[in-house]
This record gives structure tokens, sequence and C-alpha cells, in this order.
């Protein structure tokens, strides 16, 4: 009888064991499930608005392509407007600035990519290549040095197209490199004609 009592409390005590290593989740468990997920609903609820302020206001989406008018640009003359916040140079080149643009060899270019956003990242840097097919008297380009950003002048700088005054960079007439720290030549946004005397930035 005795040994019968003591496997029967054995018995007892290995059951007790078996049900604590599978015990069900408790209150408790529920509670730190629960509260972790309130805790992160409210971090993206917090978050979120500074997420959406980095979106791009209305303003700011409705300038993502411009159309400006040329018709009172004469040959020679460059116009400035202003396209996602940066300058961009417009210029009716002359025929000399254009045959001095087209007479020289790649090879001594410094950049000899177009940066031309209409064209394959690979195209070289004729002057065909920077200025819009068919209408090659007109050249629009970002007005913004390629090495720290300053906005070049107009007419100006060894080639006669632009100078940057703040470290001596200097471009010719199809706005390409030639002297200077300047990396690149200035960049060519995206743009079309419309029209004969209207073109579309953007």
């Amino acid at each position: 009888m005795r040994a019968f009592r003591h496997r029967l409390n054995r018995f007892r005590e290995d059951a007790t064991l078996a049900h604590s290593d599978t015990a069900e989740p408790t209150r408790r468990d529920f509670l730190y499930i629960a509260t972790g997920a309130m805790g992160a609903v409210g971090a993206g609820a917090l978050a979120w608005p500074f997420i959406d302020q980095m979106n791009p206001d209305a303003s700011a989406l409705a300038l993502a392509s411009i159309e400006v008018d040329v018709s009172a640009v004469e040959e020679g003359q460059s116009i400035t407007v202003k396209w996602r916040g940066k300058p961009v140079f417009i210029r009716y080149r002359t025929e000399t600035e254009i045959n001095e643009a087209t007479s020289v060899p790649i090879g001594d270019l410094p950049d000899q990519l177009a940066r031309n956003s209409n064209l394959p990242d690979g195209a070289e840097a004729t002057d065909a290549n920077r200025a819009a097919e068919g209408m090659e008297q007109w050249l629009v380009q970002v007005g913004i040095c390629t090495h720290l950003g300053c906005v070049p002048l107009g007419s100006s700088g060894d080639f006669g197209g632009w100078f940057c005054p703040c470290h001596g960079s200097h471009y010719d007439t199809a706005g390409r490199i030639r002297k200077g720290p300047a990396p690149e030549n200035l960049l060519i946004p995206p743009f079309e004609f419309v029209s004969d005397t209207t073109i579309k930035i953007g």
C-alpha cells in the first residue's frame, strides 16, 4: 500500500511538472503582447506627420515642369528661369558661338559626356548633343557650377561661355567645362520645344 501511494504521488508530481512546461499563455502574456502592439501603432502614428512633411507640397508639384516663352529673346541673349528651385539658363546662341562649340574635338574636353537628360548617359559631349535637335541655336542648361554649386556668369570666361567666380571654372559656348576645378559639364535638364517659341522644361 505504501508503495502504491508513493507511486501515485510521484505520478502527480510528474503530471504537475508536465503541465507547467506546456502552460497556455496567461493574462500577463496577453497584456505584454497587447502593450507592444499598441506601442508600435502609436510610434507609427507619431512618425507619420514627420514622414509626410517630406513629400513635396502642391506648389512644388506644380513646378515639376514649366513652360517658357522665348519669343522675346534675341540672338546673343540669355534669360534665367527658375525650375524646381534651380536657375536654368536659356541662351539664343549666335552662329559664331555654335561654330566655336562645334569645332572643339571631343578629346580636348575634360568631361566628354553630354550630361543631357534627354540622351543616354554615354552620349558624347558634342555641340549637337548639348542642344535640341533642329533647334541648335538654343541652349538650355541648369545654371549651377558642377564644382561646388555656385551660379556661373554668362558670356564670360576664357571660352566665351560661362565663368564661375567662386573657384574659376570656365565653360564654353555649349556649357562644357574647359578649365578649372569643375568635374562635369553644366547639366542639361529634360526639355522640349512644344512650339517654335515655347520650351517645356521638366
